[in-house]
């Protein structure tokens, strides 16, 4: 029987690429992945671990407006951070609102600049192993 073994990547939809790569690059410190072939849209890849975040620069169907304030209630990606205080002093720093995990881990949402939400999650190291806090509910 075949299962299924990793997430391989997410793919989040932008409308102005160059305001995107200013959070996911300049915010989140994130590398583009030079290996991205051409396609028929703009887009970058950034390398998380063992997967990958893709943003493609195409119309977003969905509402931008309206979601909900807490992304633990909207649906979103959860990326591990190493050292969770030094990511919201660069969240604090960069003036970005943001709301802190429910179930009162080391956990905190943050939407980039389209709307798409992102949970920022302590882990255990630089090997992005999840602690037994991070498993908690939002």
């Amino acid at each position: 029987m075949s299962e299924l073994v990793s997430l391989l990547h997410a793919s989040l939809l932008v409308a102005d690429l160059a305001r995107a790569r200013a959070f996911y690059e300049g915010v989140l410190g994130l590398k583009p992945n030079p290996a991205r072939p051409t396609m028929s849209f703009a887009g970058v890849w950034y390398d998380v671990g063992t997967g990958q975040i893709h943003l493609i620069n195409l119309p977003n169907p969905d509402p931008v407006t309206g979601r909900p304030e807490h992304g633990g209630r909207d649906r979103h990606t959860a990326l591990g951070v190493t050292d969770f205080a030094a990511m919201q002093a660069r969240l604090d720093s960069a003036g970005l609102p943001y709301t802190l995990s429910r179930s009162g881990r080391a956990a905190l949402f943050v939407r980039d600049p389209d709307g798409n939400a992102l949970e920022l999650v302590e882990v255990g190291g630089s090997d992005g192993g999840v602690n037994d806090r991070a498993l908690d509910p939002v």
